[in-house]
């Protein structure tokens, strides 16, 4: 199984990657020795939790390296008029008569919270490829689907700004 990443995410996980190596586990290892000097090991909680922010910055690392070499790297390239990656789209929901706005985005940066809602989602899948003014059947599993209108399409610039989920 691999991700589709752009070449931002990629990136900005190395940005991370980075950081981690050469900022956040010198301080790891500084911490987890000053706490190891108090003492009794056993009963010190402070070596203990020290352990634990140094074994999960190890993990992040991991985890970030890994999703790099297995991503498949797709294009933020699309036509001017259909709805691409990193296109804020504005969306009618025939069944609740409203209108949301989403920017599409990869699952790295997915939250929907924020109305940015991944290419791998369901309302992601559905919308990529279409114009303003088609209306697209959103499948959410075999025995449910909703239909959307595209109202508007804004290409925006990928500044980098949305935060990659942590896991």
């Amino acid at each position: 199984m691999y991700d589709e990443l752009t070449e931002q995410d990629i990136k900005k996980m190395e940005e991370e990657i980075e950081y981690r190596k050469l900022v956040v586990r010198k301080e790891a290892l500084e911490a987890v020795k000053e706490a190891r000097a108090q003492g009794d090991l056993s009963e010190n909680f402070e070596y203990h939790a020290a352990k634990k922010d140094k074994n999960q910055n190890e993990s992040r690392i991991r985890y970030l390296e890994r999703m790099i070499k297995t991503a498949k790297v797709i294009s933020t390239d699309s036509a001017e008029d259909e709805v691409g990656m990193n296109n804020t789209v504005t969306v009618y929901f025939e069944e609740d008569d409203e209108e949301e706005v989403y920017k599409l985005v990869t699952t790295v940066r997915g939250n929907s919270l924020k109305n940015l809602i991944s290419n791998e989602s369901p309302l992601g899948k559905a919308l990529l490829g279409h114009k303003v003014g088609d209306r697209v059947e959103v499948a959410v599993n075999e025995n449910y689907s909703y239909y959307v209108v595209i109202r508007k399409i804004e290409n925006t610039v990928d500044d980098g700004s949305d935060k990659l989920r942590s896991f």
